[in-house]
């Protein structure tokens, strides 16, 4: 295709988006971790005033787990989507900023929902955990429609079955993440245990056939 003077052509290496939001992806799974503080009020104790004051963390050690194995499978998802760009561009770019915006901010209400997950204001912090995850689902979208679009090199039969499955998995994120923003309404755990264990079916998507020599 005949590039128009001035104009910078477009390409379908994505080297340095993926490697700057890897570090993002890092960044943002290590902050997890910085929410579980050693209790101090087991200091000077018996060895059951320690354990009783591991176990009172129980909302910290199951935000931590269930947000670290969701950014995990929010990367991988982000790695296999790479493998079907075909056109890199400012739309691109942008959208996966605005995905990178959220990334970085899921540590924050991971913070509140393991601080008042077991407090009369869980029903709040449920919500608030639901619904960061329900405006992370709707941006993935937005990163699907930017990687699906029709790029200058045509893919391959194998990575548009793919792409189209992806599609279709997608479009359940939302909706489950809002139905666990209701439920968190009523359920404060019940909420947050179904945005817990969301990343096992994101785990599960097939990517197989999107390799990059596919395209």
């Amino acid at each position: 295709m005949q590039q128009s003077e001035g104009r910078v052509p477009e390409t379908r290496d994505t080297a340095r988006l993926e490697a700057f939001s890897d570090g993002v992806f890092a960044i943002a799974m290590t902050l997890l971790i910085l929410e579980i503080r050693v209790p101090e009020a087991a200091v000077g104790g018996t060895n059951r005033d320690l354990g009783n004051a591991l176990v009172a963390l129980w909302p910290s050690f199951l935000a931590f787990a269930a947000s670290f194995g969701t950014i995990l499978t929010m990367w991988t998802h982000h790695h296999h989507l790479c493998t079907l760009v075909t056109r890199v561009d400012r739309r691109l770019f942008l959208s996966n900023g605005l995905l990178l915006f959220l990334v970085t901010f899921v540590p924050f209400p991971t913070a509140v929902a393991a601080r008042y997950l077991g407090c009369p204001a869980a029903r709040a912090a449920s919500i608030f955990y639901c619904g960061t995850f329900f405006l992370l689902a709707l941006v993935y979208q937005v990163l699907l429609s930017a990687v699906a679009r029709e790029g200058d090199v045509p893919r391959s039969p194998a990575a548009q079955r793919t792409l189209d499955a992806v599609r279709r998995s997608y479009q359940m994120g939302p909706l489950t993440y809002g139905l666990a923003a209701l439920i968190a309404f009523f359920s404060p755990l019940g909420g947050f245990l179904i945005c817990a264990v969301m990343w096992v079916f994101w785990s599960l998507l097939d990517y197989r056939n999107a390799a990059r020599d596919d395209i």
